[in-house]
């Protein structure tokens, strides 16, 4: 059963627009945002948002990490009048809080459906798994502001689908339906909507189901070789698999495989 999570840090004792639960029976933690109607994403839950990715990446816990929200719609995006109160320097740090996702050596999944805009689009795309649902609908409608994304969502978008869609996208404020996001590859799969839910909780249970050790190092070796040269990036992925070969995770797969068995990984 998930159970409200106990943080330790201070800055965590009241959450800012979201919630944060845990299921430590099936190592699951979920952070939900949750001020409804539209879940916008107030500049103090940035930043709350980054110290909470780093804290579930701490704990043992939790294997994988669900990031949601409440109602009809993922999130409208940022809270404008926030950006104009906001110091420049705390302007500066944006990028790096909602990227809180991608650092996290864990895999999250980012279950979408409705309004999946600006900041909520971002964070989105920084995490490993996009489930969407067939309501939902990305944008960055920045240029409406007379602004570009300022938290990676450009520069993220343009190394999926490329520089031509993504002027599409960010130049004219487009709204891009969850079918094309799949078809594009901006998204991992998109359900019904009464179906999301369930598909991300199979898709937790997958996971589950692999090393623990073997996941966090295929995450961030792809992270890391994203943009690096392909000489670089198969040297980088052979020195990962020599080390994975040495571990018990490894020894266990393949014992479990000769011996016809479900593999106990162990995280070792």
């Amino acid at each position: 059963m998930s159970e409200p999570y106990s943080f330790a840090d201070p800055r965590l004792a009241d959450l800012d627009g979201f919630r944060v639960t845990i299921d430590p029976a099936k190592q699951r933690a979920d952070v939900i945002l949750d001020r409804p109607p539209l879940n916008v994403i107030s500049m103090a839950a940035r930043d709350q948002l980054r110290l909470v990715f780093e804290a579930l990446d701490e704990d043992e816990r939790v294997r994988i990490v669900v990031l949601s929200g409440t109602g009809e719609h993922f999130s409208s995006g940022g809270n404008i009048k926030g950006f104009m109160e906001a110091s420049p320097e705390h302007v500066s740090k944006l990028a790096w809080n909602i990227a809180a996702p991608a650092r996290c050596s864990k895999p999250v999944i980012a279950a979408n459906r409705g309004y999946t805009f600006g900041v909520g689009f971002e964070i989105s795309l920084a995490c490993d798994f996009r489930i969407v649902s067939e309501t939902c609908r990305y944008a960055l409608p920045e240029q409406k502001l007379g602004q570009i994304p300022g938290s990676g969502g450009s520069a993220r978008l343009q190394k999926i689908v490329g520089v031509t869609r993504t002027k599409d996208i960010v130049m004219r404020s487009k709204r891009i339906p969850g079918k094309t996001a799949v078809e594009w590859g901006i998204a991992t799969e998109c359900v019904a909507d009464g179906e999301l839910e369930s598909t991300v909780d199979a898709l937790v249970d997958e996971l589950l189901a692999f090393s623990p050790l073997a996941q966090r190092t295929a995450k961030k070796m792809l992270n890391d070789t994203d943009d690096a040269f392909l000489t670089t990036a198969i040297e980088i992925e052979g020195l990962n698999y020599s080390r994975l070969r040495q571990s018990e995770d490894f020894k266990e797969g393949v014992e479990a495989f000769h011996e016809k068995r479900k593999a106990n990984f162990t995280g070792r």
